[in-house]
């Protein structure tokens, strides 16, 4: 009964490691470059989400990873095995997906004041493709 009772908390645990919002291999290297060049917008500490998965379902909470939070909560003290990972990853998800949306957003703000020049003339067909190109490098992560 007892090794039924493990490998249950163990298959719970692994189900919910898979649940875990991480970034893939690619958005991990955008991370790092969006944080390299200073433009990464962090509204959730890392740090903090791991330290939180100390406490029963504290880190997925932080992380706003609700689900996972309960299960972490329901399979406390076992959880601190994994929360802390959940808690540390989804807050770096968090803080990537706000700012590849920030990005997104200052970018075509960008995009529509050479629009707008080039429809008043303010500037040549040539220029607008040169600002265009810069302005598409800048956002290239």
């Amino acid at each position: 009964m007892k090794l039924i009772r493990i490998a249950a908390v163990c298959t719970m645990a692994s189900l919910s490691v898979g649940c875990a919002s991480g970034l893939n291999s690619i958005q991990k290297q955008e991370y790092a470059a969006m944080e390299a060049s200073g433009v990464l917008y962090k509204e959730k500490n890392p740090g903090t989400g791991a330290a939180l998965g100390i406490l029963p379902g504290g880190g997925s909470f932080y992380a706003g990873e609700i689900g996972l939070g309960v299960v972490n909560l329901l399979l406390w003290p076992v959880s601190i095995l994994w929360d802390p990972i959940s808690g540390y990853e989804g807050s770096k998800a968090d803080n990537y997906y706000i700012t590849t949306q920030k990005l997104k957003k200052d970018k075509a703000v960008e995009i529509t004041r050479i629009d707008d020049q080039l429809a008043i003339k303010a500037i040549s067909t040539e220029e607008y493709i040169r600002q265009k190109n810069q302005i598409n490098e800048k956002y290239n992560f």
